[in-house]
């Protein structure tokens, strides 16, 4: 895998990384994980509106067998 980020990316995070005295690799993996946090969210939401994009079951298959 080759990671590529602009120069305008690597300067923010040179910035953002002296204002916040935070490691380059934290600022990244926090990036990271908020942008997988937003992206999941909208996955969800698209799944509510096209009736379930997460998974290629309906309501019935997918609960079918589980007891509560």
């Amino acid at each position: 895998m080759k990671i590529e980020l602009t120069y305008e990316a690597v300067e923010n995070i040179k910035i953002y990384s002296k204002l916040l005295n935070k490691d380059t690799n934290l600022i990244i993996n926090e990036a990271l994980s908020q942008y997988f946090e937003n992206e999941e969210k909208k996955l969800l939401e698209k799944s509510i509106e096209n009736d379930n994009i997460m998974t290629n079951l309906d309501y019935d298959e997918f609960w079918e067998g589980v007891n509560i």
